[in-house]
Order: C-alpha cells, then sequence, then structure tokens
C-alpha cells in the first residue's frame, strides 16, 4: 500500500484493541481452557497452550487465573465444554470476514452472528466462501525508521517467511504458525523491539475503503467482536486514517 497507510492502518487497528481490554481476559481464559483441553495441560507439548498462555502474561493476567483455566480445561476443576466453530461471511462492498467463535451454544453463536451482519449491512456466508482470500500466519510490525536490511538479517536468522518493506517506512515480519512463538522470543532478546504483534488470518488483497464505508465497515467488525461468543475476527478491509 502506498504512502503511510499502512502504518496508519495498523495504529488503528492497534487503538481499536487497546479499547476493548474489557473482554481480553475472558477471551483468553476461552482459548487456554479449549488449548488445555485438546493438547494438554503442559506448555512445553501444547503450542497452543503455551501461546495462550504466553499472551496472558502479557495482558499481566494473573497467575491463579492462568492455573484455573489450564484446570478447566484438563478436567481437574468442573468447566464450560466450548466447541469451537468458523463462519465466514461479507461486510460493505464485499469485503470478507472470518469470524472464530468459542461457544457452549451453536445455535446462539450463528444466530447472534448472522443477527450482527444482517443489521448492518453484511451478510453470512458459507463455509469456505472466503476463507482460501486468506493466510494463517504471525505477523509482527515494526516501526518507521528501524534499519530495514539489518531487521531482514535478523528476521531471517530467528526463521521468518517473509520481510515486506512498506512504502510508509514501517516493516511487517510473517512467520508460519508454528514458527511464531519461537520468532518473537528472537525478537525480545534483540534490539529490534516490534510495536505489534499476532497470530492471525491475513488476508492476501485487502479492501481499501473511503472514509464514509469505512465508518459502515468498522461497526460491523465492532459488534461482531462486542459479541460474547466471539474470539476473534478477521476481514480484508483496510480501514485507517489517511
Amino acid at each position: 500500500m502506498a504512502g503511510h497507510s499502512k502504518w496508519a492502518n495498523i495504529q488503528h487497528r492497534k487503538g481499536r484493541q487497546d479499547a476493548k481490554r474489557g473482554k481480553i481476559f475472558s477471551k483468553l481464559t476461552k482459548e487456554i481452557t479449549v488449548a488445555a483441553r485438546m493438547g494438554g495441560g503442559d506448555i512445553n507439548f501444547n503450542p497452543r497452550l503455551r501461546s495462550a498462555v504466553t499472551a496472558a502474561k502479557e495482558e499481566n493476567m494473573p497467575i491463579d487465573n492462568i492455573t484455573r483455566a489450564i484446570k478447566k480445561g484438563t478436567g481437574e476443576l468442573e468447566g464450560v465444554n466450548y466447541e469451537e466453530i468458523r463462519y465466514e461471511g461479507y461486510g460493505i462492498n464485499g469485503a470478507a470476514i472470518i469470524i472464530d467463535c468459542l461457544t457452549d451454544n451453536k445455535q446462539r453463536a450463528v444466530a447472534d452472528v448472522r443477527h450482527a451482519l444482517n443489521k448492518n449491512g453484511g451478510n453470512l456466508g458459507t463455509d469456505g466462501s472466503v476463507a482460501f482470500l486468506f493466510k494463517h500466519c504471525g505477523i509482527f510490525f515494526f516501526a518507521p525508521g528501524n534499519d530495514q536490511d539489518k531487521l531482514m538479517e535478523e528476521a531471517i536468522e530467528l526463521g521468518a517467511d517473509d520481510v515486506i518493506n512498506h512504502d510508509d517506512g514501517s516493516i511487517e515480519v510473517i512467520t508460519g504458525p508454528s514458527e511464531y512463538l519461537s520468532v518473537k522470543e528472537g525478537f525480545s532478546n534483540s534490539d529490534f523491539k516490534y510495536e505489534f504483534a499476532e497470530l492471525t488470518m491475513k488476508p492476501d488483497v485487502e479492501v481499501k475503503f473511503n472514509e464514509s464505508d469505512g465508518e459502515k465497515m468498522q461497526r460491523i467488525l465492532d459488534v461482531l467482536e462486542d459479541l460474547d461468543d466471539v474470539q476473534n475476527v478477521y476481514s480484508n478491509a483496510s480501514i485507517g486514517d489517511e
């Protein structure tokens, strides 16, 4: 993307996430519980749990909360049995949306997702309708001003798949899902400090929005993210300041 739009878009996304801190513990608890149920309670042998616990610690979740969530997943404590469900749909101007849920009531989850989309100008799609437009990967964003050549060398040495130098001077490092945590730890011990990092569904091509349509599209994403059963929302919409 040209100009400063890529970095502005990332800052916009980061700001939206920071504003939703109230729900983060609930989502992290669900993820830890499900990860422990599926792969066991030892983070050394369960990459998904390790990633979830790392994210929880970064958000300063109390250790007791983390331990309790793991025990609920392994059955040592009584807990809710969450089901993983992925929904796919469309927003304004046909922008693609992926909605990942963890729910104890599938009927409620799909009804809420469908209602949120329909009420705000989107619609629910079928399985596989948009997922092919995304790639599961880890991403790290570095602010403009870093030495691009040295950062690229560091990223490749740590095991990154790709490094993208954007026109605005920001740098995006992409990793495979299984390499995400090791690359993250590597950067934490390096001279390069990322501004934003996550495991995500990265769109192959982004759809850019003008201000009016961007506000409508953001409304859809916000409403979806506020649903209790929704863990993550991914879209190929590029909404940010120009």
